[in-house]
């Protein structure tokens, strides 16, 4: 393996991130009134602490995750951990053996450590929902999403970093796509090139989902909605096919969302050019009215404006945000409604995957992703895809 990266304009300072990530949950402790936050979720773990378990067994990351205890008063976090090299120093935290939560020894031992105090989870086993029973454990999101809603510079440049290793992996791999190529021949050559490219993983099973050209094709799920995505298969893609590409990496624990429509075999029609212009000015539409001080509202009126009703499949949304995790607080067009989208006003430092769908039934759609960050005046592209193929110079 190649041992070739990428190398980045902008600076990033880790340890600062980690301080300030952390003096943010302590600020959002006391203004959701809590005294006591304990994380079983790995990507809250990262962030409450830095700590992050290896990805290369993902069972063991799974089964023997890390733990955070964190507390309003401000002291070092404590951390429950079987990988305590991967726990950074900046914060000076108790690091200690790790717990087996599935178990009631385990989560006893838990239940012991902690202080005394309001509690919040944000995750809980069965013999941990036991344990904590007598102390009427509530939900953390309501601090955790006070914390993570908006963005550091720091934690901004990991996003940026992590895009474009997925965006430089990607550009690498479209002259690959041919009639006869696997989806799975792609995956391999993807999560190969990210790593060399200075990822530290990938958590999306890469997506080169080959859609029909009618939702009455299916597939559907249980609910009876389209299934979007559906598992990566060994099936040669054919001539004409549109697939729907989705890809997720994370470099220092952030998160990047690709998205982008390909057509095998190059064959672009007019149809197609059309969808994608489409999208393209639905997103444009978008990003005129994104500034401080706008709503999700704001956003969705603006996108149906343009595409003269909602531009996404039923079961998916306008856009979503990212950080730790790869979809994470604002959501914005989704099924909560009008009402809800109301209530998400932007601020410096919150990031939003625009996400649309454009679908012509019966002549299948386009759909890419792009992601930015809402600035003081504006906001700022963290993504930048190309749509040469469809005719459009960006």
């Amino acid at each position: 393996m190649s041992d070739q990266t990428l190398s980045f304009s902008g600076s990033l300072d880790r340890a600062r991130m980690v301080r300030e990530r952390h003096a943010r949950l302590v600020d959002a402790l006391a203004g959701e009134e809590l005294d006591v936050l304990v994380l079983l979720g790995q990507g809250n773990v990262n962030y409450a602490t830095g700590a992050r378990m290896p990805d290369a067994d993902q069972a063991q990351a799974l089964h023997h995750r890390a733990v955070a205890v964190v507390t309003a008063d401000g002291t070092p976090p404590v951390v429950f951990t079987s990988a305590p090299e991967r726990v950074p120093t900046d914060l000076g935290a108790d690091v200690r053996p790790r717990l087996d939560l599935e178990w009631e020894a385990g989560a006893a031992q838990l239940r012991d450590a902690l202080p005394p105090g309001r509690l919040a989870v944000d995750d809980l086993t069965v013999p941990l929902w036991q344990a904590l029973a007598d102390r009427d454990p509530q939900d953390a999101s309501g601090a955790l999403g006070a914390a993570k809603l908006c963005k550091t510079a720091d934690e901004l440049e990991c996003i940026r970093r992590a895009q474009a290793v997925n965006e430089a992996a990607i550009t690498e791999l479209e002259g690959a796509v041919a009639p006869g190529v696997t989806g799975t021949e792609l995956t391999g050559h993807f999560v190969r090139r990210i790593l060399e490219l200075g990822a530290s993983g990938s958590t999306v099973d890469p997506v080169w989902q080959v859609m029909a050209s009618s939702i009455a094709a299916g597939p559907f799920s249980a609910t009876g909605d389209l299934v979007f995505p559906t598992v990566t298969t060994q099936q040669p893609f054919q001539a004409g096919d549109v697939v729907f590409v989705d890809t997720g990496i994370h470099y220092e624990g952030y998160q990047s969302d690709y998205g982008h429509t390909w057509v095998v075999g190059g064959d672009i029609d007019a149809r197609h050019r059309e969808h994608c212009q489409r999208w393209l000015d639905t997103v444009d539409a978008v990003l005129e009215v994104t500034k401080p001080g706008a709503t999700g509202r704001d956003l969705t009126r603006a996108a149906g404006e343009v595409y003269g009703r909602r531009p996404w499949l039923a079961h998916l949304y306008l856009a979503h945000g990212t950080g730790t995790e790869s979809a994470e607080m604002p959501f914005v067009g989704t099924d909560l409604g009008e009402e809800f989208d109301a209530s998400i006003v932007l601020a410096p430092g919150m990031v939003l995957v625009l996400e649309p769908v454009i679908w012509d039934d019966g002549r299948s759609g386009f759909r890419s992703e792009h992601i930015i960050a809402v600035t003081d005046d504006g906001f700022d592209s963290l993504s930048h895809l190309r749509y040469e193929a469809y005719g459009v110079d960006r």
